[in-house]
């Protein structure tokens, strides 16, 4: 299993990197390390052995480098990126982001785990009640279907090289991931009905779109809502640092030999 991390900064820079006065969101502090640093652990604590870090030449790739892990130039959108990437990693390979410093190597286990042998592609989502049951009033981007609402992960899974057909349309998805309706218009007037009338799970429709793009998708539901936190604002710069604050604080209270 191999992993790359999406560390590139939006044209034009990023918010949350200039309320910090940073070049990019990948470098902003948590707990006295960068935010990559953090996503970087979470994926060694896990067992993946070789990480690659897709960020252009600057802060963010000597930070990758000074850990010892490939760097990758990044492409014009995630999708060319991650398919750089596995051009040169193969499967499997995870795909994570530099803005996700609350990850956790147990949700990385357990993505794997939970990710059916047969698939080609996976990916990791949160339900709205694991969500704000961690985060109450959160605000989240939720894909609205039948059995709820959900929240992405930001964490992929491309399990066979087949998987290289979702991302020579991942392109496409991109520009569609906040209007769900759209992604199920692609996969045909009947499952955009199902939708409409909140007949169509989210594996229903991910299944679908799998099909129709000749791979097999897969949904895995996130044990906690804290996987769908990641740092797209100030706000939730703020609100990410408070609580890794107070999960510190957590650990520091276990009685000794407890585990953490």
């Amino acid at each position: 299993m191999s992993a790359v991390i999406l560390a590139g900064s939006r044209p034009g820079g990023d918010p949350v990197a200039q309320s910090e006065g940073l070049l990019a969101k990948a470098l902003v502090d948590i707990g006295g390390a960068t935010a990559l640093d953090r996503v970087i652990d979470a994926l060694q604590e896990a067992g993946i052995d070789r990480i690659a870090v897709a960020a252009p030449a600057g802060p963010v790739a000597e930070v990758a480098r000074a850990r010892e892990l490939e760097v990758i130039e990044p492409a014009a959108g995630p999708s060319e990126s991650v398919s750089r990437a596995f051009e040169l990693l193969g499967a499997p390979m995870l795909v994570a982001t530099a803005d996700h410093p609350l990850l956790k190597p147990e949700w990385i286990r357990q993505f794997i785990a939970d990710a059916p042998d047969d698939v080609d592609v996976a990916l990791m989502l949160a339900s709205r009640e694991k969500v704000q049951a961690a985060v109450p009033g959160s605000k989240r981007t939720w894909l609205k279907f039948s059995d709820g609402h959900w929240s992405g992960c930001n964490l992929f899974l491309l399990r066979t090289a087949n998987a290289s057909r979702a991302l020579a349309v991942w392109k496409q998805i991109e520009a569609l991931r906040k209007k769900p309706w759209r992604i199920a218009q692609r996969i045909g007037p009947i499952t955009l009905a199902r939708y409409a009338l909140g007949l169509l799970s989210i594996r229903q429709a991910f299944t679908r779109l799998g099909r129709k793009i000749g791979v097999r998708a897969s949904v895995v539901p996130a044990m906690d809502g804290l996987a769908a936190v990641d740092v797209d604002s100030v706000a939730d710069l703020q609100m990410v640092r408070a609580i890794w604050a107070e999960q510190r604080a957590e650990q520091g209270r276990l009685p000794s030999g407890a585990s953490q």
